[in-house]
């Protein structure tokens, strides 16, 4: 349940305007709600500050819809990843207000207003173009749990003159998401200039021997410049929620 519509809920029992066995229906779905082919967690909310997200790979469009429901009649915000287009088509015939993003493949659904917060800027910078639909998914993940949030694509080491031309951009971030496939240089380069948190995502993109985004992961693992943390191979969602807990005030 989102924290908002549960403060709400409880000054309207204090106040008499509903009666706590009304309060007590509307907290029965908590702490989590099975729903048959899915067990929905309504109170990570409450708990990590986000509602679950919903991860569109191997589910059909009639799950998705079901989860998507439920969460709705909790006021709760909906980011559902890696879900092609087809899939979300579909989707947003059940949803006319939900948006679907191509490039990171993804559906947002705002039934509450995001509310802009964190200490900064996170900052989401490609390497090249085709890693942006990685650093999209990371950039729409810090926007949807309430981040400024900013990008810099395409400025990667074979033309490094394109990244050090915005270094006012770097300095005034507060958190940098670096995204890069082939060797996975980009991060060693970023984190030597700038004393930020950089989350490292290495992309499955490259020629053969980047071995699906192996190649990267193991440039950004061994890494020489300080303060760089490293996620899985084009987990872009995974380097956005930690960009965003890193934001916190």
């Amino acid at each position: 349940m989102n924290l908002t519509l549960l403060k709400s809920l409880l000054e309207e029992v204090k106040r008499g305007e509903i009666e706590v066995d009304e309060a007590l229906d509307s907290l029965k779905t908590l702490p989590f709600e099975d729903i048959g082919h899915a067990t929905i967690d309504h109170h990570r909310h409450l708990r990590l500050g986000f509602p679950e997200v919903i991860f569109g790979e191997g589910k059909s469009d009639e799950d998705i819809i079901s989860i998507m429901q439920s969460m709705s009649e909790k006021g709760e915000n909906i980011l559902v990843t890696r879900i092609h287009k087809e899939k979300a088509q579909r989707v947003k015939e059940a949803f006319p207000d939900a948006k679907y993003h191509p490039k990171p493949n993804a559906i947002t659904m705002v039934n509450q207003e995001i509310k802009e917060g964190g200490r900064g800027t996170v900052l989401v910078i490609s390497a090249g173009t085709s890693d942006i639909p990685v650093a999209e998914e990371a950039l729409l993940t810090a926007y949807m749990m309430g981040n400024k949030v900013d990008r810099l694509y395409d400025v990667g080491v074979a033309g490094i003159h394109r990244l050090m031309s915005r270094m006012k951009r770097l300095f005034d971030a507060s958190v940098l998401v670096v995204v890069a496939g082939m060797e996975g240089a980009l991060p060693s380069v970023v984190g030597g200039l700038v004393a930020k948190p950089i989350i490292a995502v290495p992309t499955s993109i490259g020629y053969g021997a980047n071995f699906g985004g192996i190649t990267a992961l193991l440039g950004m693992l061994n890494s020489c410049a300080p303060g760089v943390a490293v996620t899985n191979i084009d987990n872009g969602f995974g380097a956005g929620y930690i960009a965003s807990l890193i934001n916190r005030v």
